[in-house]
C-alpha cells in the first residue's frame, strides 16, 4: 500500500509534463478541483489522510497565475502513484460526463 501525495496539477490537461502532469494528456481532465480529487479517490476505496487546499505544487511557482492550481491531498492506495492517478482522472471524467 502505498502513501503519496496527489497535486491538482499532476492531473491538469492545461499543463505540459513540464510544470507537473503525470497522467497522459488524453485521460487528463481539465482544471481538476480538490473536492473532485477527494470525491474520487474515496469513490475508489483510496485512503484520504490529509487535504490541504491552500498549497501550490513548488513546479508552479514559476507560471502564469491562470494556470495554478491550489491544493494538496495525500492518499493511501494499494496501487502505485502513476496508476492511481489514472484511476483519479478517470473517475473524474465519469463525474463531469454524469453531471453534463
Amino acid at each position: 500500500m502505498g502513501r503519496f501525495v496527489v497535486w491538482p496539477s499532476e492531473l491538469d490537461s492545461r499543463l505540459s509534463r513540464k510544470y507537473g502532469r503525470i497522467v497522459p494528456r488524453s485521460i487528463a481532465v481539465e482544471s481538476p478541483r480538490v473536492e473532485e480529487i477527494v470525491r474520487a479517490a474515496e469513490e475508489l476505496k483510496f485512503k484520504v489522510i490529509r487535504v490541504e487546499e491552500d498549497k501550490l505544487n513548488p513546479r508552479l511557482s514559476g507560471i502564469d497565475e491562470e494556470l495554478r492550481t491550489f491544493g494538496m491531498i495525500v492518499l493511501e492506495s494499494p496501487y502505485g502513484k502513476s496508476k492511481s492517478l489514472k484511476l483519479i482522472a478517470q473517475k473524474i471524467r465519469e463525474f463531469r460526463r454524469r453531471s453534463a
